[in-house]
């Protein structure tokens, strides 16, 4: 039986959101999916895969251009399939200890897309973390890494549990 392919697409200016596909794409491998992950600007075309799942670094409380035109540019194929929405940003803990609403851009896409579901991750800024707003922020005490890798797997566990078919009775 042929496994179902499923694309992971991140809009990410520094990485950390690429780390948090990297680890959807390898708990989807895990639960026996095939897939890819790429950054958003790569992807043309989409209608290879089953499903997608399209992440954005938050900046300012906006979705990264990259995803929002990878979105936009493939809009019509990822209406046909199922899609899944992420966002990373907070630079606290407040995304594990409470669900937090899509910024107004993602909830567009949501819509747009028929997204059967969005989830926001902890964000990371360290000093290694490029530009002068994360070093100051760093610098007054408000950087770290708040990627929570059991809570990613946790999210895509369910997504593998949804496109998986049912056993037969």
């Amino acid at each position: 039986m042929k496994r179902q392919r499923i694309l992971v697409a991140y809009g990410s200016k520094h990485g950390a959101t690429a780390g948090i596909a990297q680890e959807i794409g390898r708990t989807l491998e895990q639960d026996g999916f095939e897939t890819d992950v790429v950054p958003a600007a790569e992807v043309r075309d989409v209608t290879e895969f089953d499903a997608v799942v399209l992440g954005s670094a938050l900046y300012a409380g906006h979705w990264q251009r990259d995803a929002l035109h990878c979105a936009d540019r493939n809009a019509e194929a990822l209406a046909a399939r199922p899609v899944w929405l992420f966002s990373s940003g907070p630079t606290d803990d407040s995304a594990e200890r409470h669900e937090i609403a899509p910024v107004r851009g993602a909830a567009k896409v949501m819509e747009h897309l028929h997204a059967r579901g969005h989830v926001t991750f902890g964000g990371s800024i360290t000093s290694e973390t490029p530009g002068w707003v994360a070093h100051a922020l760093v610098r007054h005490g408000k950087g770290g890494d708040h990627r929570d890798p059991e809570h990613i797997r946790a999210w895509a566990h369910g997504i593998a549990s949804e496109l998986r078919p049912p056993h037969p009775a």
